[in-house]
């Protein structure tokens, strides 16, 4: 095998590898979309839900590096231990501002906009039947109002 047949065998084997299997066989083959876009698991937070909870999350990274750095001038027998604990101490309660924060949000979105339901919630089908049990009592109401009202004796007008 001359130089000349290597070349042609090294891009013949180029040319194949470029080409997707299926059509140097000779069959059709379906490409595949380099993006393809899924649904979603679970659904996005609530926008004001999102926010409260980065705000929760960089103020609990803050006050961990902060404790460990009282912890540290602590160790290390700084005069910064002592403001460092108190700021430590202060953050902690911060923080937990912040967890609770989320927590709060997230209800009061919840009760705000609700919960949004699967079709086959059983908190739907009792939410039909409670509507469907009002209309029918307000229909009751209004029509035996009628018959009242047609039947009362001594009307001077509208007999």
């Amino acid at each position: 095998m001359g130089t000349a047949e290597r070349q042609r065998t090294a891009e013949d084997a180029y040319e194949a590898s470029a080409r997707p299997s299926g059509e140097y066989r000779g069959e059709p083959e379906d490409r595949r979309e380099l993006w393809v876009e899924e649904p979603a698991r679970r659904r996005r937070l609530p926008d004001p839900v999102r926010t409260a909870a980065v705000r929760a999350v960089i103020i609990v990274a803050l006050t961990l590096l902060q404790a460990m750095t009282a912890f540290l001038c602590t160790l290390a027998g700084s005069w910064l231990s002592f403001p460092m604990v108190l700021s430590s101490v202060a953050s902690t309660v911060v923080a937990t501002w912040g967890v609770l924060d989320v927590w709060v949000t997230r209800q009061v979105w919840n009760q705000r906009y609700g919960v949004v339901s699967v079709p086959s919630s059983t908190a739907r089908q009792l939410r039909r039947e409670r509507r469907r049990a009002r209309r029918q009592a307000r229909t009751a109401a209004r029509s035996e109002g009628r018959i009242r009202r047609r039947g009362r004796a001594g009307q001077l007008s509208h007999s």
